[in-house]
């Protein structure tokens, strides 16, 4: 009897897991964007993967530049891309870190063609662009109040060129 009672839990202990494993494929357990949303599901992936190693570089390593790089790229190459908010943070962030001289990676000597590229003042006009964008096209991201204090401490754009006096 006992043996009996035994091999009946574990069935159904086994269908119970089964049954929460194809619920948790079916998309009705939470797990991400809905995939119906998504218009492109191997480029979600990918963006996805680029969004998680840059926020390691940003948050784990402070390699400023490397998570300005791919931040960058992820926001070119993937506009649909549903975290855009995320990238569009780091991207800005990491600007005013490495406009500022703060992390553990300074951005390399440019050529002589391209040395305004990570100037400290192209820095902070393109950390502004970024996070500008987050606050006008993101309303409801969990970003957006520290977007908003960032560009408060950015201040209005400046030309470029213009001394500080």
């Amino acid at each position: 009897m006992k043996k009996s009672l035994l091999i009946v839990c574990g069935l159904a202990l086994a269908v119970s897991c089964a049954a929460s494993e194809a619920r948790a494929q079916s998309g009705t357990v939470a797990g991400g964007p809905d995939p119906s949303l998504i218009k492109d599901v191997e480029a979600e992936k990918t963006a996805t993967h680029e969004l998680k190693v840059a926020r390691h570089y940003f948050k784990a390593k402070k390699a400023y530049y490397a998570s300005y790089k791919r931040a960058d790229e992820l926001i070119a190459g993937y506009p649909e891309f549903t975290r855009l908010d995320e990238a569009l943070y780091i991207a800005g962030m990491s600007g005013i870190y490495l406009a500022e001289g703060k992390g553990k990676q300074l951005p390399p000597k440019s050529p002589p063609e391209k040395a305004q590229e990570f100037a400290p003042d192209v820095l902070r006009a393109n950390a502004r662009l970024f996070l500008s964008r987050l606050v006008k096209d993101f309303p409801k991201s969990d970003f957006l109040k520290e977007a908003e204090a960032a560009l408060s401490q950015l201040g209005d754009a400046k030309p470029m060129g213009e001394n500080k006096q």
